[in-house]
């Protein structure tokens, strides 16, 4: 997403999402930088040429973020308090050329965040998982819906690391024409790798999730957009500094976009 970032800022206002999580950043660094629009970027990377995750807020949200760990140039975690705390986790598996060395660790390290998470929290993972949970849910009813894509291919790491943190893969709860469930599209191939994954408590907190068809930043990937509510919390008033506005509302309708740009 080299030199993408006021293209994403600008897609993000025009879509009204307020969270992206983005991987193969290419950005080498543990840092955070406004990219434009009232949008910041939050990201980790070792190497110019491959991986690199992040996740990019909406300005409102940026004061809310308690803690942002990066685990490796593969995964990961925000934590913000939006009046419970919420954990977005970006993650990039290793394509299937791959050594199963860096498989393993892309999946221990994984699972080792969702470890660090307490019970109680909500937890969002807009992942590029490099696999296909396939059509239908074949006896995994309790991780996914039927309105996958083709046949599973690599992505039973996918269904057993939800099966282990009591996740589900939100796209497949959704029925959409096939162009809104397409992540993927190079010349006459179309297939699914992108997901939106949260705990299987808030399922039913998800409004919608659908393939964004008319936005490609990034050759070949399509972005996933989840609408999600959130509760949040008034806060006490304070004779200090006025609350910013978004504070104020007892229910805010948030579009988070967790899949790779």
């Amino acid at each position: 997403m080299t030199g993408k970032g006021r293209e994403l800022a600008d897609m993000m206002e025009r879509r009204k999402v307020d969270i992206l999580c983005v991987q193969e950043t290419k950005w080498k660094g543990s840092k955070a930088r406004w990219i434009g629009g009232g949008f910041k970027l939050f990201y980790h990377g070792v190497d110019r040429r491959r991986n690199g995750v992040g996740v990019i807020l909406k300005e409102q949200y940026v004061k809310s973020v308690l803690e942002v760990k990066r685990v490796s140039d593969r995964v990961m975690i925000m934590k913000l308090e939006t009046g419970g705390m919420m954990n977005v986790v970006s993650a990039y598996a290793p394509q299937i050329g791959c050594t199963m060395d860096e498989k393993e660790d892309f999946w221990s390290e994984l699972d080792e965040v969702m470890n660090s998470v307490p019970k109680g929290q909500k937890v969002v993972i807009g992942p590029d998982f490099n696999g296909h949970v396939g059509e239908g849910n074949r006896g995994d009813k309790e991780v996914m819906g039927r309105y996958g894509v083709k046949e599973r291919n690599e992505g039973q790491r996918i269904v057993d690391f939800a099966k282990r943190m009591d996740m589900v893969v939100v796209n497949t709860y959704f029925k959409k024409r096939e162009e809104h469930r397409m992540t993927y599209k190079s010349g006459g191939r179309c297939t699914q790798v992108n997901y939106i994954l949260c705990r299987r408590v808030n399922l039913k907190e998800i409004e919608d999730c659908k393939v964004e068809a008319g936005e490609s930043l990034v050759k070949q990937h399509r972005m996933v957009v989840c609408r999600m509510s959130l509760e949040i919390k008034k806060r006490k008033r304070v004779r200090a500094k006025p609350r910013i506005k978004w504070w104020n509302l007892k229910r805010k309708t948030a579009r988070l976009s967790l899949g790779r740009r």
